[in-house]
């Protein structure tokens, strides 16, 4: 039983490093100076800081990474919140939670929508995560990336 167990967490783990690294490579498609924590993930409880980090035009975007096959609640440890929370303050940044759905767009929930349960941990729930912004109009409403109002307008200045 100890070796199922393991494998349900190897493959969380894997699982979870995949979406994070593909969360870089779209961010850096669209312009972003962006890394991924070196440790995220891992043993290392004194460090603060999150699965992923965005900057662009000045603004920094501070990212914890989920990954699920289908919408449903998704839990986070209060330390996990905390950290993300002290290195938001510290960077000067805004802080999400940014959730790839299989099969779908990428889902971004700010920090303060979390729901803190009594046993001081957060949730997400399922309604929540369906009714979110997704991460393209997240950064459009950012202006980080241009709207299509944006391409139009400048397509007409410059005479396209």
């Amino acid at each position: 039983m100890l070796c199922r167990v393991v494998e349900v967490v190897i493959v969380g783990r894997v699982k979870g490093y995949t979406a994070e690294r593909e969360l870089v490579i779209k961010l850096w498609k669209l312009g972003f100076a962006v890394m991924r924590a070196p440790a995220s993930g891992s043993k290392i409880r004194k460090a603060k800081y999150p699965d992923v980090v965005a900057i662009k035009s000045g603004k920094v975007l501070v990212f914890e990474v989920k990954s699920r096959s289908k919408a449903e609640n998704i839990y986070l440890r209060s330390e996990q919140v905390e950290k993300l929370r002290e290195f938001t303050e510290r960077s000067g940044g805004q802080a999400y939670i940014v959730i790839k759905l299989s099969g779908s767009d990428w889902r971004v929930i700010e920090l303060e929508c979390l729901e803190k349960m009594p046993n001081g941990n957060y949730r997400l729930s399922k309604e929540l995560i369906m009714k979110s912004k997704t991460l393209d109009e997240l950064l459009r409403n950012l202006r980080l990336i241009p709207s299509l109002e944006d391409f139009i307008k400048r397509s007409t200045y410059e005479g396209g």
